[in-house]
């Protein structure tokens, strides 16, 4: 019975180590990235009011995912002012980058798709930080297990 405690024991302390090596690079990956998609959105130094959002946040710069998410919101309903749809817009035709309002239509995209896609990398580094630290919790359970059959092997050697 030790033996099968001790090989147990061994395996969950290897178990451990991978567990927290994975933690370790899942919060390495999520934090890196969070803070390179943060940086990106203060270096671009848009404020809320810039897009015409008044009240008592309108003085914030766009860097996270909230400021993203309200900035993102208000450039698609102004975008949608200037036609319903991109279908809408095209009347059967192609895009016309000599068009005036097709132009500005395609650049109100563009910049709602960017903020867009900030929100969903600062959601998906969320992830990854959540799961990277619940594998750190998983690791130290697994070690404390693997430790306490271990002693439970040895203890059962000596008598």
């Amino acid at each position: 019975m030790s033996m099968k405690l001790r090989v147990s024991g061994i395996i969950l302390i290897l178990l451990a180590v991978a567990a927290l090596s994975m933690g370790a690079a899942f919060l390495y990956e999520g934090f890196s990235k969070q803070l390179f998609i943060e940086s990106a959105m203060r270096t671009e130094n848009i404020t809320l009011s810039a897009l015409g959002i008044t009240g008592p946040n309108s003085g914030l710069v766009i860097q996270n995912a909230e400021t993203a998410q309200i900035a993102a919101d208000t450039v698609r309903g102004h975008r949608h002012l200037i036609s319903p749809s991109y279908g809408a817009l095209m009347a059967g035709g192609k895009y016309d980058p000599t068009n005036p309002e097709h132009l500005k239509y395609a650049q109100a995209l563009n910049l709602e798709n960017y903020l867009y896609m900030g929100v969903l990398g600062l959601g998906v580094t969320t992830i990854a930080e959540g799961a990277g630290g619940f594998m750190l919790i998983v690791a130290l359970a697994l070690g404390i297990t693997g430790c306490l059959l271990l002693g439970m092997s040895k203890k059962q050697l000596q008598s």
